[in-house]
């Protein structure tokens, strides 16, 4: 068979998302999540944009082995300089360079004559060639440009070095036929593709973004570009779970494979989804709730008999089916260890002090702390901003016939203050008096609760997403009282706030 590579670009295409900024931390959780699945690169982000993100794609080409890491960067001097800085610490590295080639985007935006186009890419991945030995070229808005001018500026991005060339559907305008068709061409007309990988990065906005990748790897594509849930800017990207799992569920069909660890695969989503905000749908191919799930009678009946009747993909093989793992207010700091090397996580002895700690507080509260409170507790602590403000503690007083009153007591960089509010509910009232308290009132703008298990005893996992000017944040708190991990969210992304997380650079990109 045939071996696709999966180039995933969720911290980069997937961070555009609206309303998406991630801390460095976070970035190296995903990163570090995204090894462990097995891609064949990371695209780390666009060192240009911003010091941020430049400091979390060195970070990762610091800390994350196995995967490419990759960074984006214009057909443009500094760019290509800033990316190369970012990569430098990678044992396996490559830029990424790109430059518009539609007629639009030539005459409308670059101001640029089509031979000047070509100069500029064949003189872009030149100079990146001078700090990488593996460089891939993108032409922006392919799907909206012509196949012979593709042709000439691909041949000319081949022989000035380029290891990849990549046709995106930038705006998600093509057709699956269509896409193959310009694919085939492409890889029958230039001359050297033989010696590349060919790449496609499909937008969704007609919802096509994973049939027109899959439609590409017919038609001789060797790397599909995807993000993890499918998100990234206005309507996401190819999702990567549902092109990994239509390749090997139908490998009869695409005759190809990819070297994802599938049962990785619900991880990933699950932790992109908690740390970016964005809500996986239920009814979400292969990673949605309701994706191994049966309400008719028939279909129980069916699959109660014979799973295959109507599952084509076992829930154990995408890792739906979380370890059978209990822990409780009783279990001690090894059975804890063993647990979290259970789950993949490898910590230090003082990290692993530090989760420990604050899984006895909640085990002290809940009977039994299963697979999935562990990895929301895990996450949530190791993706923590530095804590400038800490709950120390919080009282409640609601009923159906009360207004809700709210008593909050937060460390502050001045010491501890107190502070108490009204709200129309016991989390509104708990906000009020946060705001209070540390002296911040950005505007919330999102609020998203969710149980890690089911039953009364489940932990709660508290999303928000705050704005103060341009500066957007997500944060994140876990308790097994709502209330509680209210509060912690709230805390969590001011803290973010004041530590000038936020602001997001606007930036071109396939």
């Amino acid at each position: 068979m045939r071996r696709i590579k999966i180039f995933d670009t969720t911290l980069r295409d997937g961070e555009q998302s609206p309303g998406v900024t991630l801390t460095p931390e976070e970035k190296l959780a995903i990163a570090h999540q995204l090894a462990r699945l097995g891609v064949d690169v990371i695209e780390a982000g666009f060192p240009i944009a911003s010091p941020g993100d430049f400091h979390a794609v060195r970070r990762i080409a610091q800390e994350v082995r196995g995967p490419t890491i990759a960074a984006l960067a214009r057909a443009a001097k500094p760019d290509i300089e800033r990316a190369a800085e970012a990569v430098a610490p990678a044992e396996n590295k490559r830029i990424h360079t790109f430059i518009a080639t539609s007629p639009v985007h030539m005459e409308k935006k670059l101001r640029l004559s089509p031979d000047e186009v070509v100069a500029r890419a064949r003189w872009a991945v030149g100079y990146a060639k001078g700090f990488v030995d593996d460089v891939e070229f993108s032409a922006e808005d392919a799907g909206r440009s012509d196949p012979d001018f593709l042709v000439r500026i691909f041949g000319e991005a081949i022989r000035a070095g380029a290891t990849v060339i990549n046709i995106p559907d930038t705006v998600g305008y093509q057709t699956p036929w269509q896409f193959a068709e310009l694919v085939r061409y492409v890889i029958e007309n230039t001359p050297g593709i033989e010696n590349v990988d060919v790449s496609v990065h499909c937008h969704d906005d007609l919802g096509l973004a994973v049939a027109n990748s899959l439609a590409a790897v017919r038609a001789g594509a060797t790397q599909v570009e995807c993000t993890v849930n499918g998100i990234g800017e206005r309507a996401g990207n190819a999702s990567l779970e549902e092109v990994v799992m239509a390749l090997y569920t139908r490998r009869d069909v695409f005759g190809a494979e990819t070297g994802i660890r599938t049962r990785e695969l619900y991880r990933a989503s699950q932790l992109v989804a908690r740390l970016t905000g964005m809500v996986v749908p239920p009814n979400k191919a292969v990673v949605g709730a309701n994706a191994f799930s049966h309400e008719s009678g028939i279909h129980q009946d069916g699959v109660l008999k014979a799973r295959e009747t109507y599952e084509i993909m076992d829930a154990e093989l995408v890792g739906r089916e979380a370890a059978v793992l209990v822990l409780g207010k009783h279990s001690g700091r090894h059975a804890f260890k063993k647990a979290l090397e259970e789950l993949g996580y490898t910590f230090n002895d003082e990290e692993v002090t530090r989760l420990f700690t604050r899984f006895k507080e909640v085990a002290d509260r809940k009977k039994q702390v299963t697979a999935e409170d562990l990895v929301a507790l895990v996450e949530d602590q190791r993706t923590r901003a530095p804590e400038h403000f800490k709950l120390q503690d919080l009282q409640v007083h609601s009923g159906t016939a009360l207004t809700p009153v709210a008593t909050v007591r937060v460390a502050t960089p001045d010491g501890e203050v107190t502070e108490a509010a009204t709200g129309d509910g016991p989390v509104d009232a708990v906000y009020q008096a946060i705001a209070r308290a540390v002296g911040l009132r950005p505007r919330l703008e999102a609020y998203r609760i969710e149980a890690t298990t089911g039953g009364t005893e489940a932990v709660g996992e508290v999303t928000v997403r705050l704005r103060n000017g341009r500066a957007v944040v997500t944060g994140r708190g876990v308790a097994p009282d709502v209330v509680e991990a209210s509060a912690r969210a709230y805390l969590d992304a001011l803290n973010k706030l004041v530590a000038g997380v936020g602001a997001k650079a606007s930036v071109e990109a396939p």
